[in-house]
């Protein structure tokens, strides 16, 4: 059996990490579905696969909400390796597939093995999603998974939220409207990323200043 196992949402402001593994005893299937690396797809694509891959692969998902992101006691690749070894021992393939989130492939490799109980050879690559199908229909999966969650988010907060991401003007809009109302980051926000931090700092300023 071989596994692919890819992520989205590790740098938006705004919302969860979503991990996904993904597992064929074959990948010729997922050839013959034509999946891609799901940035290549449009998002009609993406939800029109969506279904099919699940009809033929198991799939393994793990959502890393905001809170967990700020208080981890360690990187963020660290943490994603830990999500990625969690996912890859409920399923125990022969053969696991990476998206390499660190800049050194190998590195990230051995952070994942390092807390596998399984013993799979594992091979860990910069855009791996982009090279081994199995890879990107665990992308597909994990993309569809989020936006699904943004979705729900935004039902929640009852207004636009947009993607998340900062160069989303809809996102940072939404942030910086809760902060000066509320005078803190609304749900969801990943507290500490810097663009959150700056934007506290920010409303924290005109307060002071009519203070003085």
């Amino acid at each position: 059996m071989i596994c692919g196992v890819d992520e989205a949402g590790r740098g938006p402001i705004l919302g969860p990490l979503v991990v996904c593994a993904l597992a064929v005893e074959s990948d010729a299937r997922l050839v013959k579905l034509g999946v891609k690396d799901s940035k290549k797809l449009t998002p009609r694509r993406r939800e029109e696969l969506e279904p099919k891959i699940r009809k033929i692969a198991r799939i393994e998902l793990r959502e890393v909400p905001a809170q967990e992101i700020d208080d981890r006691d360690c990187s963020l690749n660290k943490l994603e390796a830990r999500v990625f070894a969690e996912l890859i021992d409920r399923i125990s393939p022969d053969v696991a597939y990476l998206d390499a989130a660190d800049v050194d492939e190998q590195h990230f490799a051995n952070m994942v093995r390092s807390t596998l109980r399984c013993r799979p050879r594992i091979v860990s690559e910069h855009k791996a999603d982009d090279t081994y199908p199995v890879v990107s229909a665990a992308s597909i999966i994990a993309k569809v998974t989020r936006d699904a969650r943004m979705r729900e988010i935004e039902l929640e907060m009852g207004q636009p939220i947009g993607s998340g991401y900062v160069h989303d003007e809809i996102t940072m809009t939404f942030v910086r409207n809760w902060i000066s109302d509320h005078d803190c980051c609304p749900p969801h926000t990943r507290r500490t990323w810097e663009p959150a931090k700056k934007l506290m700092t920010m409303n924290a300023v005109p307060k002071l200043e009519s203070f003085e």
